[in-house]
């Protein structure tokens, strides 16, 4: 018996310290297999690009940094965004979005909302508080609490961004000198309200002001793009839309089925978004949004946020995504186009956010002037944000 037991504690030990090494090392190995930057050189960027990029106010709709377990204010070795990054590339504003479910086997076309989540595996292993383990509204409190606690310990270079009045102070900051970029928070899909009206306040109460109605899976809402058939919003959807309308938030179309869209369309008087998407005749995938119903979304006087990854660009390089942009302003109008990277969503991209300027360049090269290159960069996505923030 003595034998076993100490052959027992030594089996305890062994399990012990692999656990231990799991939670340590798998979340940060999984994170740097999804979220690659391709080795590259560095990019060409003239001296009149750059003065240029330096005067812009530069604004992402989507980036999903807050899942990944880093600090997001130290630059990391891992992923696409963090505050040092963010301010090297003079990026002023960027919308954190929180993923709370995501199906295994995950694809553009068609996923069950019962497949298994890897949302949950992912909580587990970075040790995210136990509430978060089975409830997607507690994930998305956690990742804006993470958000909020970034801010408080940036020293000021960071600052959670619910209203105008803050925005307006963090440009007029920004415009005197200050290196200080503002978080915003957003729902990669609605589902957190897990079917209770009551947990949008809870949400908004954290500091959530862009919601997007659904991710890879149809939810409690309304179809999505990439769901089982092409449904369109739920009662429970209207509901929250129209709240979304009455409060001031920004509605994402973002993953929503083309339904979904219209519905949303015929309901509501407010600019909507799609906050990352390429454009279906310059990259013809199920993942970009028809022209016609792009340009039906944008009338609203909203804005299409064109991401930074290959599949909804075809070309992930700063001149694709240029390209895209160009194709954008073509199709909607210089009114009508953002950036949205998605970044640090389990994409692999060709630059990370540090090198934007990359993209003002290659859209001087593209032949958009300084003003349409002002619009584009920043100045279109804070028209969308004074007119829906209060």
């Amino acid at each position: 018996m003595r034998i076993f037991g100490k052959w027992l504690g030594r089996l305890l030990l062994l399990v012990g310290l692999a656990v231990a090494a799991f939670l340590v090392f798998a979340p940060g190995y999984v994170e740097k297999s999804r979220n690659t930057v391709a080795p590259h050189d560095p990019f060409d960027v003239s001296a009149e690009a750059q003065a240029l990029h330096d005067t812009l106010i530069v604004g992402d709709w989507h980036a999903d940094t807050l899942l990944w377990k880093r600090n997001p204010l130290k630059r990391a070795s891992r992923g696409q965004v963090d505050l040092p990054r963010l301010i090297e590339g003079n990026v002023a504003l960027q919308v954190f979005t929180a993923v709370t479910k995501s199906p295994a086997g995950q694809n553009y076309d068609e996923n069950s909302a019962d497949a298994q989540d890897n949302i949950t595996l992912l909580a587990i292993g970075q040790l995210w508080p136990v509430a978060t383990w089975d409830s997607l509204y507690e994930r998305a409190l956690f990742q804006a609490a993470r958000l909020h606690k970034a801010a408080a310990d940036s020293d000021g270079q960071l600052r959670v961004i619910t209203t105008r009045a803050e925005m307006e102070q963090l440009l007029a900051d920004r415009a005197a000198g200050q290196k200080v970029t503002g978080g915003m928070l957003g729902l990669e899909g609605a589902h957190p309200l897990e079917g209770d009206f009551a947990n949008l306040q809870g949400l908004q109460d954290a500091g959530y002001r862009v919601i997007g109605l659904q991710h890879f899976f149809d939810n409690e809402l309304g179809g999505s793009l990439h769901g089982t058939g092409n449904k369109g919003l739920t009662d429970f959807g209207r509901q929250v839309v129209a709240a979304i309308e009455e409060r001031n938030l920004v509605l994402d179309l973002a993953h929503s089925s083309p339904q979904v869209a219209l519905d949303v369309l015929a309901l509501t008087d407010m600019p909507l978004i799609v906050s990352h998407t390429g454009i279906h005749s310059n990259c013809p995938v199920k993942r970009n949004f028809e022209d016609a119903l792009m340009r039906d979304i944008v009338a609203t006087g909203g804005v299409v946020g064109i991401g930074y990854w290959a599949d909804v660009t075809c070309d992930d390089s700063p001149l694709g995504v240029a390209k895209t942009i160009r194709a954008a302003v073509d199709v909607v109008g210089e009114d009508h186009v953002s950036l949205g990277s998605d970044f640090d969503g389990s994409v692999p991209t060709a630059f990370d956010t540090a090198e934007v300027a990359a993209i003002t360049q290659a859209l001087m090269v593209q032949g958009l002037n300084e003003p349409q290159i002002r619009k584009v960069m920043g100045e279109n996505m804070l028209r969308v944000l004074r007119e829906r923030l209060k």
